[in-house]
């Protein structure tokens, strides 16, 4: 796995393997999708904390991405490279009426059917700030381009980003964090098509 510079200071290489954090993000997004609130033992339910943090998460059904080889046909025969949005670790620091947001994002490759001798390949992401109902607060989208050596199957990064979030008088835990890929409507369609994938 490589960490991505000039976006601010990555964690030290070496820290996990691309293995482990794949392996911690798949549990991750299971716990993610079966969460729940449980009341508390007591007839008094107990008063949660208010979050220090906004919630940060990556979008189910945009953390995936496929692109195309040249001319091919947009079926899986013709995708050359998947992009998957592993995991997300995060943390954040309060000032005044903002929110400084760190994401360190795992972000994989895997080479498909028409890969070719192809060894890397550009993919854009989106970090958006949500409040109430969805509304957008912020988006702004960042493109990373990830090598998959000759011979290797998938290959990954992690993005470290550092990112203000304005509150506008709400609570942190009222702001949500989402990332996901930024994708083209040939994609939405590809993956309406082809849903196993």
């Amino acid at each position: 796995m490589s960490f991505r510079p000039g976006r601010g200071s990555a964690r030290p290489p070496g820290t996990w393997t691309l293995g482990a954090r794949v392996a911690l993000a798949l549990s991750g997004l299971a716990a993610l999708s079966g969460c729940s609130w449980f009341s508390s033992s007591s007839s008094e339910p107990a008063a949660a904390p208010a979050a220090a943090c906004p919630t940060v998460a990556v979008l189910r059904s945009l953390s995936q991405t496929a692109v195309f080889a040249p001319g091919a046909e947009r079926r899986p025969a013709g995708v050359a490279f998947y992009g998957i949005l592993s995991d997300v670790d995060s943390k954040c620091t309060r000032s005044g009426d903002a929110v400084l947001v760190t994401l360190d994002t795992v972000i994989i490759s895997e080479r498909g059917p028409a890969s070719s001798a192809a060894t890397s390949v550009d993919l854009q992401y989106f970090i958006a700030a949500t409040g109430p109902e969805d509304t957008i607060l912020s988006k702004r989208t960042l493109p990373v381009q990830i090598t998959v050596p000759a011979g290797a199957r998938r290959a990954g990064i992690t993005d470290h980003v550092e990112e203000w979030v304005h509150l506008g008088g709400r609570p942190p835990g009222d702001v949500k964090v989402v990332l996901g890929f930024q994708q083209s409507p040939e994609i939405v369609q590809f993956y309406k098509n082809f849903r196993g994938r």
